[in-house]
């Protein structure tokens, strides 16, 4: 049908700071998670644009699956400012249990569930108007959140409801609207 786009977004594989549960900053994948990604090549169809978060994790993902991506900052991880390297346990509860309640929250000094909706949903214009029949993303399990809420019409509420684990692949397919597709 012309005019369907297909986006592939991937989850960057695991790191030390997923493994503990910390707020992320800029790290590698750990050994184990390049290995669980070692034989899980990506053979993208001609024509695909193929992009990636600008950390170090989500290039190294797409190295280990085949695909020369080019950096994108609107792919990068949702910004936890101050929070950054810190694991939860160690954060006033209260203030940790406000980010997860209200997606505008923004005292952490970085960037609200909010905010990031709205970017992601700026990403999602541009590859629904883009050329390309088909984009490949590897990014963070929060991107992909976003496009989830963004693609259902979710309320913004529903951001943590999307359990994302390290190399998911998920399927939008757009045509008028963005559906997420079920294999």
């Amino acid at each position: 049908m012309p005019g369907v786009r297909k986006l592939d977004l991937i989850s960057h594989g695991v790191t030390e700071a997923s493994r503990a549960a910390r707020f992320p900053a800029d790290e590698p994948l750990t050994p184990a998670g390049r290995a669980a990604l070692a034989d899980r090549a990506v053979e993208p169809p001609a024509g695909a644009r193929i992009v990636a978060g600008p950390e170090r994790r989500t290039g190294e993902t797409a190295r280990l699956l085949g695909l020369d991506a080019a950096p994108l900052s609107r792919l990068r991880d949702l910004d936890a400012g101050a929070w950054r390297g810190a694991e939860p346990e160690s954060l006033p509860p209260e203030e940790v249990g406000r980010w997860l309640a209200d997606p505008g929250y923004r005292g952490h000094g970085g960037e609200s569930v909010l905010d990031l909706l709205d970017r992601v949903h700026a990403w999602l214009g541009e590859v629904a108007g883009d050329r390309a029949p088909h984009t490949i993303a590897v990014t963070h399990p929060a991107v992909i959140r976003a496009a989830l809420v963004v693609a259902l019409a979710a309320a913004p509420e529903s951001f943590w409801r999307f359990d994302v684990a390290p190399g998911t692949r998920v399927r939008l397919h757009h045509r008028t609207a963005w559906t997420l597709r079920l294999n």
